[in-house]
């Protein structure tokens, strides 16, 4: 009879209050995999049709596209045969305080060319004053590294241009090219 005091019943309304509260937690896990059942089916179904939609648009091309390449870099550069017998040349430049020169050039010139190289052998005394004379007019500044390609140009043309008369050089490289200022 305590219990009756305390107001504790037994007409099992209280057993049946949780066991609602359990089906309703018990019944959110069925819930919760049913529309993530739901969600990765819609996922594989968008995926199928994109990728059977991207395989009709594409018909049977590769997927790698072929890229153009330009004619300058499939052709080689052609092997040139070397002038290598005109020796250092030295020369000090035009500056207020002139800076002294010492170079080593070779004549590049297309390969198995004899009449070339006979010219160029012929000619070695004006190409070598020319190289001097070259030189002699050129600052320290215009003398840098980073003017070198200009330099190999207009040497190149000039001695095609003013000593060689019926062949000419393809390129001019510097073994060596020293500038000592004072």
């Amino acid at each position: 009879m305590a219990d009756d005091d305390l107001g504790f019943e037994d007409s099992g309304e209280g057993t049946g209050g949780s066991e609602k509260k359990s089906k309703g937690v018990g019944g959110l896990l069925p819930s919760l995999l049913k529309w993530v059942a739901i969600a990765l089916g819609a996922i594989i179904l968008i995926v199928t049709v994109v990728v059977i939609t991207m395989k009709v648009v594409g018909g049977n091309t590769s997927s790698q596209a072929a890229i153009p390449v330009s004619q300058e870099y499939t052709t080689k550069r052609e092997i040139l045969d070397w002038y290598q017998s005109l020796g250092q040349i030295s020369a000090k430049t035009s500056d207020d305080i002139p800076a002294s020169v010492m170079v080593e050039v070779v004549l590049g010139y297309k390969q198995d060319d004899k009449a070339t190289s006979s010219e160029i052998t012929a000619r070695q005394i004006e190409i070598k004053d020319f190289l001097r004379r070259y030189f002699s007019q050129r600052t320290v500044e215009e003398l840098k590294a980073n003017n070198e390609d200009k330099l190999r140009i207009e040497i190149r043309n000039a001695i095609n241009d003013d000593i060689l008369s019926s062949s000419k050089i393809r390129d001019v490289r510097f073994l060596s090219l020293n500038v000592i200022e004072q």
